[in-house]
Protein backbone atom coordinates (compact mmCIF):
# COMPACT_ATOMS: atom_id res chain seq x y z
CA UNK A 1 0.00 0.00 0.00
CA UNK A 2 1.18 3.71 -0.55
CA UNK A 3 1.24 5.10 2.57
CA UNK A 4 2.46 8.60 1.04
CA UNK A 5 -1.04 8.34 -1.14
CA UNK A 6 -3.04 7.47 1.93
CA UNK A 7 -1.73 10.76 4.25
CA UNK A 8 -2.61 12.74 1.26
CA UNK A 9 -6.13 11.12 0.31
CA UNK A 10 -6.62 11.71 4.00
CA UNK A 11 -5.64 14.70 4.67
CA UNK A 12 -7.80 16.12 1.43
CA UNK A 13 -11.19 14.45 2.24
CA UNK A 14 -10.15 16.03 5.97
CA UNK A 15 -10.13 19.86 3.85
CA UNK A 16 -13.05 18.90 2.07
CA UNK A 17 -15.42 18.13 4.97
CA UNK A 18 -13.88 21.23 6.90
CA UNK A 19 -14.71 22.98 3.83
CA UNK A 20 -18.29 21.42 3.73
CA UNK A 21 -18.68 22.54 7.06
CA UNK A 22 -17.63 25.93 6.37
CA UNK A 23 -18.36 26.67 2.78
CA UNK A 24 -22.01 25.64 2.78
CA UNK A 25 -23.57 27.52 5.83
CA UNK A 26 -21.52 30.95 4.60
CA UNK A 27 -23.03 30.23 1.22
CA UNK A 28 -26.58 29.62 2.82
CA UNK A 29 -26.06 32.86 4.24
CA UNK A 30 -25.20 34.58 1.48
CA UNK A 31 -27.90 32.91 -0.30
CA UNK A 32 -30.19 34.13 2.99
CA UNK A 33 -29.21 37.62 2.57
CA UNK A 34 -29.81 38.40 -0.78
CA UNK A 35 -33.68 37.26 -0.55
CA UNK A 36 -34.01 39.77 1.90
CA UNK A 37 -35.17 43.08 1.40
CA UNK A 38 -33.67 46.26 1.08
CA UNK A 39 -33.94 49.31 3.63
CA UNK A 40 -34.34 52.24 2.02
CA UNK A 41 -32.45 54.93 3.33
CA UNK A 42 -32.87 58.64 1.67
CA UNK A 43 -29.35 58.52 -0.09
CA UNK A 44 -30.73 55.20 -1.71
CA UNK A 45 -33.53 57.10 -3.47
CA UNK A 46 -34.52 59.24 -6.38
CA UNK A 47 -32.40 62.36 -5.51
CA UNK A 48 -36.31 64.16 -7.05
CA UNK A 49 -38.07 62.01 -4.24
CA UNK A 50 -36.03 63.70 -1.53
CA UNK A 51 -35.47 66.82 0.20
CA UNK A 52 -32.40 68.34 -0.02
CA UNK A 53 -31.38 68.42 3.52
CA UNK A 54 -31.79 64.34 3.69
CA UNK A 55 -30.25 63.55 0.35
CA UNK A 56 -26.75 62.23 2.64
CA UNK A 57 -28.41 60.31 4.75
CA UNK A 58 -27.37 57.14 4.12
CA UNK A 59 -28.76 54.96 7.21
CA UNK A 60 -31.11 54.80 10.16
CA UNK A 61 -34.06 56.13 8.55
CA UNK A 62 -37.65 55.66 9.82
CA UNK A 63 -41.17 57.33 9.26
CA UNK A 64 -41.09 59.57 11.80
CA UNK A 65 -43.54 60.21 14.59
CA UNK A 66 -47.31 60.82 13.17
CA UNK A 67 -50.91 62.06 14.75
CA UNK A 68 -53.82 62.28 12.63
CA UNK A 69 -57.57 61.11 12.60
CA UNK A 70 -59.16 58.26 11.18
CA UNK A 71 -62.52 57.79 9.21
CA UNK A 72 -64.65 57.24 12.93
CA UNK A 73 -62.40 60.31 14.11
CA UNK A 74 -60.07 58.66 16.09
CA UNK A 75 -56.28 59.61 16.85
CA UNK A 76 -54.10 57.61 15.01
CA UNK A 77 -50.41 57.50 15.75
CA UNK A 78 -47.65 55.65 15.26
CA UNK A 79 -48.54 53.53 18.44
CA UNK A 80 -51.10 52.26 16.52
CA UNK A 81 -48.95 50.49 14.02
CA UNK A 82 -46.43 49.33 16.17
CA UNK A 83 -45.10 46.00 15.46
CA UNK A 84 -47.07 46.17 12.17
CA UNK A 85 -46.24 46.10 8.34
CA UNK A 86 -48.25 48.04 6.74
CA UNK A 87 -48.75 49.96 3.43
CA UNK A 88 -48.95 53.54 3.23
CA UNK A 89 -50.42 56.32 0.40
CA UNK A 90 -51.42 59.50 -0.35
CA UNK A 91 -54.81 60.19 -1.78
CA UNK A 92 -58.37 62.24 -1.60
CA UNK A 93 -61.92 61.16 -1.78
CA UNK A 94 -62.94 63.32 -4.58
CA UNK A 95 -60.43 62.21 -6.90
CA UNK A 96 -61.08 61.00 -10.31
CA UNK A 97 -58.16 59.51 -11.56
CA UNK A 98 -55.32 57.83 -9.95
CA UNK A 99 -56.87 57.15 -6.54
CA UNK A 100 -59.79 55.28 -8.10
CA UNK A 101 -57.26 52.39 -9.28
CA UNK A 102 -55.02 52.96 -6.20
CA UNK A 103 -58.27 52.20 -3.83
CA UNK A 104 -59.59 48.96 -5.17
CA UNK A 105 -55.60 48.22 -5.37
CA UNK A 106 -55.67 48.78 -1.96
CA UNK A 107 -59.05 47.49 -0.84
CA UNK A 108 -57.67 43.60 -2.96
CA UNK A 109 -54.58 43.74 -0.64
CA UNK A 110 -57.05 44.42 2.59
CA UNK A 111 -58.85 41.15 1.79
CA UNK A 112 -55.70 39.61 0.77
CA UNK A 113 -54.38 40.18 4.40
CA UNK A 114 -57.52 40.36 6.37
CA UNK A 115 -57.16 37.67 8.42
CA UNK A 116 -53.56 38.47 9.14
CA UNK A 117 -53.25 40.86 12.13
CA UNK A 118 -49.55 41.79 11.09
CA UNK A 119 -50.45 43.82 7.89
CA UNK A 120 -52.15 46.91 7.90
CA UNK A 121 -52.75 50.28 5.69
CA UNK A 122 -52.54 53.24 5.93
CA UNK A 123 -54.06 56.25 3.67
CA UNK A 124 -53.14 60.00 3.72
CA UNK A 125 -55.77 62.67 2.84
CA UNK A 126 -53.79 65.53 0.74
CA UNK A 127 -56.99 67.87 0.75
CA UNK A 128 -57.61 67.25 4.84
CA UNK A 129 -59.85 70.59 4.80
CA UNK A 130 -62.08 69.29 2.24
CA UNK A 131 -61.95 65.21 3.71
CA UNK A 132 -63.32 65.90 7.25
CA UNK A 133 -64.28 62.43 9.09
CA UNK A 134 -67.79 62.44 7.51
CA UNK A 135 -66.61 62.47 4.60
CA UNK A 136 -64.24 60.00 5.10
CA UNK A 137 -66.87 57.49 6.79
CA UNK A 138 -68.52 57.69 3.67
CA UNK A 139 -65.71 57.03 1.55
CA UNK A 140 -64.62 54.09 3.96
CA UNK A 141 -68.16 52.56 3.60
CA UNK A 142 -67.77 52.34 -0.27
CA UNK A 143 -64.36 51.37 -0.58
CA UNK A 144 -65.09 48.67 1.91
CA UNK A 145 -62.49 49.20 4.52
CA UNK A 146 -62.27 47.33 7.55
CA UNK A 147 -62.12 49.06 10.81
CA UNK A 148 -58.56 48.72 12.94
CA UNK A 149 -57.31 47.41 9.33
CA UNK A 150 -57.08 50.22 7.34
CA UNK A 151 -57.24 53.94 8.27
CA UNK A 152 -58.18 56.54 6.09
CA UNK A 153 -56.99 59.87 7.69
CA UNK A 154 -57.06 63.35 7.38
CA UNK A 155 -55.18 65.33 10.04
CA UNK A 156 -53.51 69.27 9.66
CA UNK A 157 -51.77 69.70 5.82
CA UNK A 158 -48.33 71.05 6.64
CA UNK A 159 -48.37 67.42 9.00
CA UNK A 160 -49.21 65.53 6.06
CA UNK A 161 -47.15 66.86 3.12
CA UNK A 162 -44.12 66.68 5.97
CA UNK A 163 -44.67 62.70 6.02
CA UNK A 164 -45.28 62.50 2.58
CA UNK A 165 -41.98 64.26 1.37
CA UNK A 166 -39.80 64.08 4.44
CA UNK A 167 -40.48 60.46 5.95
CA UNK A 168 -42.14 58.35 2.61
CA UNK A 169 -40.15 60.27 -0.35
CA UNK A 170 -43.53 59.29 -2.34
CA UNK A 171 -43.64 62.54 -4.26
CA UNK A 172 -41.43 64.65 -6.53
CA UNK A 173 -42.73 67.83 -6.54
CA UNK A 174 -41.06 70.07 -3.41
CA UNK A 175 -43.51 72.12 -1.21
CA UNK A 176 -44.04 73.62 2.54
CA UNK A 177 -47.69 72.10 2.88
CA UNK A 178 -49.45 75.66 2.48
CA UNK A 179 -52.72 76.51 0.98
CA UNK A 180 -51.21 76.67 -2.12
CA UNK A 181 -49.05 73.13 -1.96
CA UNK A 182 -50.57 70.36 -3.60
CA UNK A 183 -49.27 66.52 -3.74
CA UNK A 184 -50.61 63.98 -5.62
CA UNK A 185 -48.96 60.29 -6.12
CA UNK A 186 -49.57 57.14 -6.85
CA UNK A 187 -46.65 55.66 -4.67
CA UNK A 188 -47.59 52.66 -1.99
CA UNK A 189 -44.80 52.32 0.42
CA UNK A 190 -44.39 49.23 2.14
CA UNK A 191 -42.91 49.88 6.00
CA UNK A 192 -42.07 47.39 8.01
CA UNK A 193 -42.41 46.82 11.94
CA UNK A 194 -39.48 48.87 12.60
CA UNK A 195 -40.63 52.08 10.71
CA UNK A 196 -38.26 51.16 7.89
CA UNK A 197 -39.13 51.66 4.11
CA UNK A 198 -38.79 47.99 2.74
CA UNK A 199 -40.49 48.48 -0.88
CA UNK A 200 -42.09 51.31 -3.16
CA UNK A 201 -44.86 50.68 -5.90
CA UNK A 202 -46.89 52.49 -8.29
CA UNK A 203 -50.73 52.08 -6.52
CA UNK A 204 -52.34 52.36 -10.08
CA UNK A 205 -50.95 49.07 -11.52
CA UNK A 206 -52.54 46.01 -10.77
CA UNK A 207 -49.48 43.25 -12.01
CA UNK A 208 -48.09 44.97 -8.81
CA UNK A 209 -49.67 44.09 -6.25
CA UNK A 210 -48.68 41.01 -6.37
CA UNK A 211 -45.02 42.50 -6.01
CA UNK A 212 -46.04 43.68 -2.75
CA UNK A 213 -47.62 40.29 -1.73
CA UNK A 214 -43.93 38.89 -2.99
CA UNK A 215 -42.22 41.27 -0.67
CA UNK A 216 -44.16 40.98 2.34
CA UNK A 217 -44.10 37.06 2.29
CA UNK A 218 -40.02 37.75 2.38
CA UNK A 219 -40.56 40.66 4.67
CA UNK A 220 -42.54 38.11 7.25
CA UNK A 221 -39.41 35.32 6.78
CA UNK A 222 -37.28 37.80 7.95
CA UNK A 223 -39.09 37.85 11.30
CA UNK A 224 -39.48 34.31 11.63
CA UNK A 225 -35.99 34.06 11.46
Amino acid sequence: MDFKFFKKSKSTLIFLLVFCAIGIPVFYHLVKVDDRLPIYNPADINPKLVDASLRTKSRNHKVGDFKLINQNGETITNADYKGKIYIADFFFTRCQTICIAMAYNMSELQEHYKKDDDIMFLSHSVTPVMDSVPQLKKYALEKGVIDGKWNVTTGEKKHIYNLARKHYFAVLDEGDGGENDWVHTENFVLIDKEGRIRGSYDGTKKENMQKIIDDITLLKKEYEE
